[in-house]
């Protein structure tokens, strides 16, 4: 393993000379910097995370806070967190995955330390019971997601609003007139997770606005309930013919259930969704969808936290917009 030493030895410095050149403690001539620069990249020398923390006074780690509460479908949450770890790692920074459902405390804890020296937060809720410490940690953060109440911090997420709209919409243009959301387990709701909330907010406001039948049912994350669910909107809404489904995990087995009972997709029923690319496009009927952009919203959250910690101006809401693929699974009302 290269060391300090052997650095300064190539570049015919002192070891605190190179020590200074990485920590900016001590002024150097350029000449002195260009050789130790140089002599790092032709040895591949890379700092002790450690001693450059306590030579800069920082980590260069971020906190990406996911609490893993019930009603979360971790594969998704798993997308988010690779992108974060690889675009982090892209600028040097190693990323700290924080998973306790701990809220202020927990918060505070990693702040009041030098273990980080930003977060990225994650499953935000519209009324967060985080905002008010966050607002007023001296530590920079980034929330994916968009709390009610979004001034002063700096958010980004795809536009979920416009993203149940734009099924909805879509399922109009086809001539349905009685529609169905299947959304997130019922617990995401009784926390107001924000993002969950929003597509009941455009699915309810597009299906107002083409005057048509619609219904909410939110549904736990297992194929059992995908039935149930199912068999309870057969039953209240014989007319059914347009669903949107957003909820990953049941997806699939909410179109197995709906041929089972005598429903095909798309001929008698259309089904839209919300989940990522790859699900939509892997379902024996692949199914109309709008992208959930998982990997474009971590990589964009890490880079608006290193513009934040380079003291750039960087801005505070970021709403990636949502667009639609139509695939197999929609087609005309045929009657």
């Amino acid at each position: 393993m290269v060391k300090i030493t052997d650095v300064a030895r190539h570049a015919g410095v002192s070891p605190s000379t190179v020590s200074y050149a990485l920590s900016g403690k001590r002024p150097i001539s350029e000449e002195t910097r260009r050789r130790v620069e140089d002599s790092i990249r032709a040895l591949g020398y890379r700092p002790h995370a450690g001693a450059r923390a306590l030579a800069s006074s920082k980590s260069n780690v971020l906190a990406l806070v996911v609490p893993l509460r019930a009603g979360i479908h971790v594969p998704v949450v798993m997308e988010f967190a690779v992108s974060v770890v690889t675009t982090a790692r892209a600028h040097d920074h190693d990323v700290l995955l924080l998973t306790q459902e701990e809220g202020e405390d927990g918060l505070r804890r990693v702040a009041d330390t030098a273990l980080v020296d930003a977060l990225i937060l994650m499953d935000v809720q519209l009324d967060d019971p985080r905002l008010p410490l966050l607002r007023s940690l001296e530590r920079p953060s980034v929330m994916i997601g968009f709390p009610a109440e979004a001034e002063g911090l700096t958010c980004i997420d795809l536009d979920f609003r416009a993203a149940g709209e734009l099924c909805v919409d879509h399922l109009a243009a086809l001539g349905h007139r009685v529609v169905a959301l299947v959304g997130s387990p019922p617990e995401v709701y009784v926390r107001g997770t924000a993002f969950a909330q929003r597509v009941v907010q455009g699915f309810t406001a597009a299906a107002d606005r083409h005057r048509l039948s619609s219904v909410v049912h939110p549904c736990e994350a297992s194929p059992a309930a995908a039935r149930a669910a199912a068999e309870r909107l057969l039953r209240e809404q014989p007319a059914l013919t347009g669903v949107v489904v957003h909820n990953e995990p049941v997806l699939e087995p909410l179109i197995d259930t709906f041929e089972q009972l005598g429903l095909r997709v798309p001929g008698d029923l259309s089904v839209t969704a919300i989940c990522p690319r790859e699900q939509a496009e892997s379902v024996r009927v692949p199914v109309t969808s709008v992208a959930l952009p998982s990997t474009e919203i971590g990589t964009r959250a890490v880079e608006l936290l290193m513009g934040k910690l380079g003291g750039e101006p960087v801005d505070e809401a970021t709403l990636l917009p949502a667009r639609l693929t139509v695939r197999a699974s929609t087609a005309p009302r045929t009657a």
